[in-house]
């Protein structure tokens, strides 16, 4: 579709990289976490098993997002359809539908066990970095169209808007994951409004209670709204991964490919480690 060439191809995967880059050289002079492998082993594993799913995302979620947009504008049925403003507001309405949509998918994909299965992927990095941004698997990226693609519809957005958020979603997932530590009082003010690298941070945290949280992507409110935010837990505290995953030699890329098709390992935290962090006060104070 010309529409996803001119705006996604030649406009926001340029965009992205240049994100991307910024990103990783900004997180090499700052670190927020102490990394545990040899980053460019991870960057290997990472890009190799994104390659599917971004393939994916390209040919398959993005048209079909696009051709719901579309034919929603043919029919004038979605909800951005019902009411008369400016263009403006309906693009900042469409980004909140799709935004808060995102929010809930990542909550399904954390609470229901088919879903899981394909998100572990991504929470199985044992280190917390840009390039964790893209370790998503390409069953998750097939599971989203469904459920995206119907958001979409619903919400009326248009083609140009899907396009718009989708460069948005990638930059702001780039940039929650990134190793980058922001000064303390600038990350702050920021993270009252979107998703910041320390509040994402405990997202992939090995705590079970810390992983179950922080599920926002763009806007952080979603999970201020829900009661699932979680910010007092400082960055030189959270051991990120999974526990039943957790030797980086059996993290292959042939391996993570494969995982959600064998049989999920059950989760168990640390006893001693989470009954430290229920004595830690104010839930909802980021910590330094």
């Amino acid at each position: 579709m010309k529409i996803i060439n001119r705006i996604f191809d030649y406009r926001g995967v340029p965009v992205l990289a240049v994100v991307f880059f910024v990103l990783l050289l900004a997180e090499s002079r700052r670190q927020l976490r102490k990394c545990n492998q040899l980053r460019f082993k991870r960057m290997v594993i990472n890009t190799a098993v994104s390659i599917p799913a971004f393939t994916l995302l390209r040919f398959l979620l993005l048209p079909v997002m696009a051709k719901f947009a579309i034919k929603n504008k043919q029919l004038h049925w979605g909800f951005n359809y019902q009411y008369a403003a400016h263009p403006i507001i309906k693009t900042l309405v469409a980004f909140l539908i799709m935004d808060y949509t995102n929010y809930l998918w990542h909550v399904l994909n954390h609470k229901l066990p088919v879903l899981w299965r394909f998100h572990i992927v991504h929470h199985t990095d044992i280190d917390l970095d840009v390039t964790t941004a893209i370790r998503f698997h390409f069953g998750e990226l097939i599971g989203s169209v469904f459920f995206r693609g119907a958001f979409v519809f619903l919400s009326g957005a248009t083609a140009l808007q899907v396009l718009l958020y989708e460069v948005l979603f990638e930059g702001a997932t780039q940039f929650h994951h990134s190793n980058w530590k922001l000064p303390y009082l600038l990350e702050k003010r920021l993270n009252k409004i979107m998703v910041t690298p320390r509040m994402h941070g405990i997202h992939h945290s090995m705590i079970k209670q810390e992983a179950d949280s922080n599920f926002s992507v763009i806007f952080s409110f979603w999970d201020r709204l829900h009661h699932t935010i979680r910010l007092n837990v400082a960055q030189d505290m959270v051991v990120t991964g999974v526990p039943s995953y957790s030797h980086p030699d059996e993290l292959t890329i042939g391996y993570l490919l494969k995982l959600p098709f064998t049989r999920i390992r059950t989760w168990q935290s640390p006893a001693d480690v989470k009954d430290v962090r229920a004595s830690i006060p104010g839930k909802n104070n980021l910590a330094e």
